[in-house]
């Protein structure tokens, strides 16, 4: 029933937004020249494609959301920011379509950047006073906050994406394997660049990101193990600007492609959108992250260089949990959203993956189900 419901969650998501689709090793190894467009590096020899599966998703049961009021409370950057709080944002409205919720009984809150946690607190209370249940914070950074308000709530219902609260039985972690993803972004990224040269840009110098740049490098020399690779966080750790920033990540993926990058990988947040501005100006490509990037209306402009996306299904987990709260079988939930439950993933919009690197591709992604590939959550 599981594997049912998380696949019925992720085909309905499929067709109502366009953020989903069906988004340091050494260098050692055996490589063998292996060609791909413009490809500049030389191949270690990829994994077969698997064979293909003719599974598809089960209807599932109609859940009646009709008396529930349900809550967001946003990350900086909140709705509109093209990546991560815009997936949140699709599976809260997702949830609502599905499960007949009323407007009127809906609340989004946004937050401001390098706000205090009195701010969260309240933020988290307003909604929890207000009598919506359940309630959803988008981001570890109400860790601390949902430590405070959680248990002044008891009977509410708290799903707090990207982190956990030790004790507090009341929320429900909604954490990915986001280096999975990263892991086949850097494949791309290797296989697309001229220069056998890539650059990863961090929003913030924190573990999470970090998570990201570990399976990005080591994606990248896993598939090209003399590729070089190009590091920059935006901001040090404690300073969150990092992921609203776009003109510091106009400048930081400058940096990375005078210095030879030619496929550049944002973890940035809105600060992407500064990335893509950067790429597209300096005639080279780029790797999208969380949603499918290309299909985005806000990167309109620059999609033509992002050549794939890496997915983070936040919109998959938050519609997940709204619907697992209302039939209160959070049980049922997957203790981490990763490959093998489609939590994460890759998207090859936009037609620059052809059909020989999407079979390679699908490749490393079985041996990383399979565990015969496992991806560092550390650089």
């Amino acid at each position: 029933m599981r594997r049912r419901m998380r696949g019925t969650a992720v085909a309905a998501i499929a067709l109502t937004t366009v953020m989903t689709v069906a988004a340091c090793a050494k260098d050692s190894g055996t490589s063998a020249p292996t060609s791909a467009a413009g490809a500049g590096c030389e191949f270690a020899t990829p994994p077969g494609a698997p064979a293909a599966s003719s599974t598809s998703a089960a209807a599932g049961d109609k859940v009646d959301g009709s008396a529930l009021k349900i809550g967001l409370a946003y990350d900086i950057g909140g709705r509109g920011d093209a990546s991560f709080n815009d997936l949140a944002a699709a599976g809260f409205d997702q949830a609502i379509k599905d499960m007949g919720v009323k407007k009127e009984n809906t609340r989004e809150l946004s937050a401001a950047p390098n706000e205090s946690e009195a701010a969260k607190q309240t933020r988290l209370r307003q909604l929890a006073s207000e009598g919506f249940n359940p309630i959803v914070g988008v981001g570890f950074a109400y860790t601390e906050s949902l430590k405070v308000v959680a248990p002044e709530f008891p009977n509410v219902k708290f799903g707090l994406v990207d982190s956990a609260v030790e004790g507090a039985a009341n929320v429900t972690p909604l954490v990915f394997a986001e280096q999975e993803g990263a892991f086949l972004a850097g494949v791309v990224a290797a296989y697309q660049s001229k220069k056998c040269h890539v650059g990863f840009v961090g929003g913030v110098d924190i573990p999470l990101i970090q998570k990201f740049e570990a399976g990005f490098v080591q994606g990248a020399k896993t598939a090209a193990p003399k590729v070089q690779v190009e590091k920059k966080y935006i901001t040090p750790a404690g300073d969150f600007t990092g992921f609203q920033d776009p003109p510091k990540g106009q400048e930081a993926a400058k940096g990375l492609i005078d210095k030879g990058a030619d496929v550049v990988y944002p973890a940035a947040g809105a600060s992407g959108i500064g990335v893509f501005a950067a790429v597209k100006e300096a005639g080279v490509l780029a790797i999208g992250c969380d949603a499918d990037q290309y299909n985005q209306p806000a990167l309109a402009n620059n999609r033509d260089v992002i050549v794939a996306s890496s997915l983070k299904r936040v919109d998959v987990a938050v519609y997940d949990f709204y619907r697992a709260a209302a039939k209160n079988d959070l049980a049922s939930l997957p203790k981490v959203f990763d490959l093998k439950v489609n939590g994460v993933g890759y998207a090859a919009s936009g037609g620059k993956v052809d059909a020989k690197l999407q079979g390679i591709l699908e490749g490393y992604k079985a041996q990383i189900i399979e565990g015969k590939i496992k991806v560092s959550d550390r650089p």
